[in-house]
């Protein structure tokens, strides 16, 4: 490629840029404020007003290169070729909007402007015959592919998860959770201000079962049982400040409840399926949350912000 040759299609690249990035966030923002003020009609008349005035510019920006590529050495020609530029570099940003909508970053406001006159500018870099422009143009849209398809939602999603867990994080005294009961594991955890809540269920969903675990902040010095006693309601508080109260069932069925005070929080847990040994156990397994449990837990999407 010539020196001449060269600064021409890079002039006729840059005209395509900033074509785009003068027009198509206008075009975008009047097509979106016309559909939320005026509904479909306004939204269509804008287009249709829009539309020709950047296959206008976009012919113009393709004079320069009227000697250098063959689709722009005629009026009949740039205008197809303008229309194609303008298809194929649309696709691209409607691409790129995707992504962004699926929390890939691209920068701050001011560098999605600048990104917008890319798909356009190597829409026009692969009409230019020359091998080393088109295969610029082709490293682009490869880079553009892998970095919108796989990378940049992999980075979002790291984000966002840093985020849950530093959120989640942000009481620590209480994110406290006991070893599951045999056959059981986490099924839930939610994280609030002043509690945090954990529900336990058996491994094989054919399989009956209920285990909560319950950490917040003591409202009281040691748990208390009520008074008056609730009819055919066992509760006794032992030498230790243990809570223990067992509601019984017509048909024989119990609930049983074990409240504990344990670094400052209190915790209960309940189950009409485990006995008091098992719930005993499970208060007597308590633990920080560790960050592989959190890791697992925000990946399998089994815990949440609660209020």
């Amino acid at each position: 490629m010539t020196s001449g040759r060269g600064k021409r299609i890079a002039l006729h690249l840059v005209l395509v840029w900033a074509v785009a990035v003068g027009v198509m966030p206008v075009l975008g923002f009047g097509l979106v404020l016309g559909a939320w003020s005026g509904g479909a009609v306004e939204a269509a008349l804008f287009l249709a007003l829009g539309v020709p005035l950047a296959v206008g510019l976009l012919t113009a920006a393709a004079f320069p290169a009227r000697n250098v590529v063959p689709w722009c050495d005629g009026l009949p020609r740039r205008v197809g070729w303008a229309v194609l530029v303008l298809a194929l570099g649309t696709v691209g940003v409607l691409a790129g909007v995707a992504a962004y909508a699926e929390g890939v970053d691209l920068g701050s406001a001011g560098t999605r402007i600048v990104l917008t006159g890319l798909p356009y500018a190597v829409a026009a870099a692969l009409f230019v015959p020359d091998r080393w422009v088109r295969s610029g143009a082709l490293a682009v849209v490869a880079a553009a592919v892998v970095y919108g398809g796989f990378l940049g939602p992999a980075q979002a999603r790291q984000q966002q998860e840093d985020a849950d867990v530093a959120r989640y994080r942000e009481h620590p005294e209480l994110l406290h959770l006991g070893t599951p009961p045999p056959g059981m594991e986490v099924a839930r955890a939610t994280v609030g201000p002043a509690v945090f809540g954990v529900d336990y269920r058996p491994v094989r969903p054919d399989v009956p079962g209920y285990v909560g675990l319950t950490v917040r902040r003591p409202f009281t010095p040691a748990p208390r049982c009520p008074e008056p006693a609730e009819k055919d309601v066992t509760c006794a508080v032992s030498e230790g400040g243990e809570l223990r109260s067992v509601r019984r069932f017509p048909g024989g069925g119990l609930h049983v409840t074990l409240v504990r005070h344990h670094l400052g929080a209190e915790v209960t847990v309940a189950s009409e399926s485990l006995d008091e040994a098992g719930l005993r156990r499970l208060l007597d397994s308590l633990h920080p949350l560790s960050d592989e449990e959190m890791e697992r837990l925000t990946r399998d999407e089994r815990i949440t912000l609660g209020q």
